[in-house]
């Protein structure tokens, strides 16, 4: 007994010296990291280094976030792959900042007469789809119509956005070659060793992906789950990487413009949009070859709003950012560090204030190019004053409340009540399985902000190309006149939101993260935690927070949760108590249970130290030069 508890002594003592080391004041899990030539974060070790690859060989922060993106869409297979999509803020020295909309667009193929008539008719399609109930595969023409676009199988695809995306941000910011960036991402194609998170993915969806001979071939190697740091091997996905490289390398005497643009065109317009769509067209997916050759990656103006005195930029209303510049806006109008960080007063203050942009969110966001978005509207400072007045600061609000910004009136008449509310009755196995996010900076002033997503396991991967196709289409609604009601052609409205904060005029944040319709609500208290209450980037990520379910899901059936609140236990007692008695429909989970895992990059003006934090809730990690 003597010995065992000597054996106890020297453990714990080994435990305090080694927080002590990493941590002085065991304020946090991690150190902040800190460099003064650049930084990395991103969803996993390897995405990360691939990015300090490129700064380290003379690249901008540009060329190193595109790197750690490519090397993300091999590695974090259970979150993001390369048929995916990705949305990227980008602030370059001399420049405005500037959005790529690296959202793919839904086939022509896909109708919202084509997913109704195939709920009528209790249609599966031969390979894995979702069984939904009688519930929500009855129709209501007068009402919205949830859960009828499948969450997995090959119907939801739309076209991978993440090459065009990555080579419109090298084109017009970056300075090395395809070759050069897309170089780790095929070294890990080739092999890398495989880890737990992406073991237990692998393990919890084979039930879906192996009914697909060419998914179980990939993540079922001799019909095996693998081990975690047994080496993982993407064969078919590492020739369809150098097949792309070989394209810009034969186009590289006419430029590197034209060497890019040949490399994006050869997976657009070639031989892997023709496989893709050969794949899908035999398989009952809707994708063809023409929507490959009718996308592209735009660039667009960001939209922004300031904030005592700091300038916050996110995407446009085809994602759901704005959500976070409006509820800025509503929370400008309280003296939140006298509220006192997670107290009852400000956590309910944030809820309701998110409820009301959310609320917009579904109401008004669509994709731009097919429906007109009342967006200076939403973001004006006189409406936000009229929406903070419908906040009770005694009572949590139980409606959907969506208000008139055109009409300027702080509620919308009228407004139907969404129908669906509960768990979600998709599969867990079937269920959206979320994003990953890379920030960076560099010793210039360049900053990169994205926020990478789409088919992740349990994805179909596409014949022999190795990409695996995307679920991004169950974000879209079959509401007729919604404004994200799913077109031909259309972008779906995203949960994707990469994020910039500027101050006087310079740079100051970077910030994204995973989490769906829980990323924005991360990021607001991350941000808050640093600019309201002072913390240092990795306190900010590693700090309790709370999210509201008082919104329809971006995911699945589109399910509306009124006054429910995830809070993680380590709020204490007395606020939990305080919360139920305001109204809120309080569930307490872990500690470290959040759905969201953010990273945030801050340049510091007085020294130019640029500092990385990193979330540990889901394997975020950061690296500074």
């Amino acid at each position: 007994m003597k010995n065992f508890a000597s054996r106890v002594c020297t453990i714990l003592m080994f435990a305090v010296f080694v927080l002590s080391a990493i941590a002085p004041h065991a304020e946090t899990f991690r150190p902040v990291v800190r460099g003064k030539r650049g930084a990395v974060a991103a969803g996993h070790p390897l995405s990360a280094e691939a990015g300090m690859r490129l700064l380290q060989s003379g690249g901008n922060a540009i060329d190193a976030g595109c790197a750690a993106i490519l090397a993300a869409s091999v590695i974090e297979i259970s979150h993001f792959s390369f048929g995916g999509e990705v949305p990227i803020i980008i602030k370059t020295r001399n420049a405005a900042p500037a959005v790529i909309n690296g959202q793919g667009i839904a086939p022509q193929l896909a109708t919202r007469e084509f997913f109704l008539d195939r709920a009528k008719r209790g249609e599966r399609e031969a390979g894995p789809v979702y069984r939904g109930s009688p519930e929500y595969v009855s129709i209501n023409e007068g009402g919205a119509q949830p859960g009828l676009i499948p969450s997995s199988g090959i119907l939801p695809a739309t076209v991978p956005g993440v090459l065009d995306a990555v080579v419109t941000a090298l084109d017009q910011f970056g300075t090395k070659s395809l070759a050069e960036v897309m170089q780790p991402a095929i070294e890990m194609a080739d092999g890398f060793p495989i880890d737990e998170l992406r073991v237990s993915y692998i393990e919890r969806t084979r039930k879906i992906f192996e009914r697909w001979p060419t998914s179980a071939k990939l993540f079922l190697p001799n019909g095996q789950v693998p081990k975690a740091g047994e080496i993982f091997s993407q064969p078919d996905l590492a020739r369809t990487l150098r097949e792309i490289v070989a394209a810009e390398q034969r186009a590289k005497a006419q430029g590197r413009h034209a060497a890019l643009i040949a490399a994006r065109d050869y997976f657009y317009q070639g031989a892997i949009a023709k496989r893709i769509s050969d794949f899908s067209e035999k398989n009952g997916g809707l994708l063809r070859a023409s929507d490959f050759a009718a996308f592209h990656a735009k660039v667009e103006v960001p939209v922004k709003t300031t904030y005592r005195g700091y300038e916050i930029y996110k995407t446009g209303f085809w994602a759901q950012g704005p959500a976070m510049l409006e509820a800025l806006n509503i929370l400008e109008g309280y003296d939140l560090r006298a509220a006192k960080h997670n107290s009852t007063t400000y956590i309910h203050t944030l809820v309701e204030a998110m409820k009301l942009a959310f609320a917009d969110r579904d109401k008004f966001y669509g994709d731009p190019d097919f429906v007109k978005v009342p967006a200076a509207e939403l973001l004006a400072k006189d409406y936000a004053a009229l929406r903070r007045t419908l906040i009770d600061d005694a009572h949590a609000s139980m409606e959907q409340r969506p208000g008139d910004p055109v009409n300027k009136a702080p509620l919308l008449k009228g407004n139907p009540q969404p129908a669906l509310t509960g768990e979600s009755k998709v599969p867990e196995a079937e269920r959206a399985n979320d994003t990953t996010c890379v920030n960076v900076m560099d010793k210039d002033g360049n900053v990169f902000s994205a926020t990478p997503s789409g088919a992740w396991l349990p994805a179909v991967v596409a014949g022999d190309t190795g990409v695996l196709m995307g679920q991004r289409m169950q974000s879209f609604v079959l509401e007729a006149g919604h404004p994200n009601v799913l077109q031909p052609g259309k972008r779906p409205r995203v949960t994707l939101t990469p994020t910039l904060v500027m101050k006087d005029g310079k740079p100051l944040l970077v910030l994204s993260t995973p989490g769906g319709d829980n990323q924005d609500q991360s990021l607001i208290q991350v941000l808050f935690n640093i600019i309201e209450f002072g913390m240092n980037v990795q306190e900010a990520v590693e700090a309790p927070r709370f999210q509201t379910l008082h919104l329809v899901s971006s995911f699945d059936d589109h399910r509306f949760n009124p006054g429910e609140l995830k809070i993680e236990d380590r709020m204490g007692k007395e606020v939990l108590s305080a919360l139920q008695s305001r109204g809120h429909k309080v569930e307490v989970v872990g500690a470290w249970a959040n759905a969201s895992a953010p990273t945030v990059i801050l340049l510091r003006p007085d020294s130019g130290v640029i500092e990385a934090g990193a979330d540990p809730r889901r394997g975020r990690y950061a690296i500074a030069w």
